[in-house]
């Protein structure tokens, strides 16, 4: 189980890092705060796609897969939406201590969402 735990852990972080800071163009960036783009739905689905390939190496049965996959989308589309809501104006050059505030509030906010995919996944499978 922990080395499952650790496929389930360190996997989610290495999509997370590579959805996030080397699969996002400009594009989906200029989306992610307006309901009306394609860019934050893209993002997300980036997002979702990898959790899905994750879950899929950890051996999650499908359902529960695609549950918690759907899920992903939503979450992670809402919360960058409104970290983008919440940051307007707000710049890390003229005010860095709110804007890293702001960034550390939606990291953190992924992550929870990360431990909630592993911990169902596991249930899932019959493991905790």
């Amino acid at each position: 189980m922990v080395g499952l735990f650790l496929l389930l852990f360190v996997g989610l972080e290495l999509k997370h890092l590579i959805a996030d800071y080397f699969l996002q163009p400009g594009w989906m960036l200029a989306g992610k705060g307006n309901l009306m783009m394609p860019g934050g739905y893209a993002h997300a689905g980036v997002h979702a796609a990898l959790t899905a390939v994750v879950l899929l190496l950890a051996g999650v049965p499908l359902s529960t897969l695609a549950l918690l996959v759907a899920a992903e989308f939503v979450v992670h589309y809402l919360l960058d939406y409104s970290k983008i809501t919440y940051s307007r104006g707000v710049h890390v050059d003229t005010n860095p201590r709110r804007f890293w505030a702001l960034h550390g509030i939606d990291q953190f906010g992924h992550q929870l969402t990360y431990a909630v995919i592993i911990l169902m996944a596991l249930v899932s499978m019959g493991l905790a």
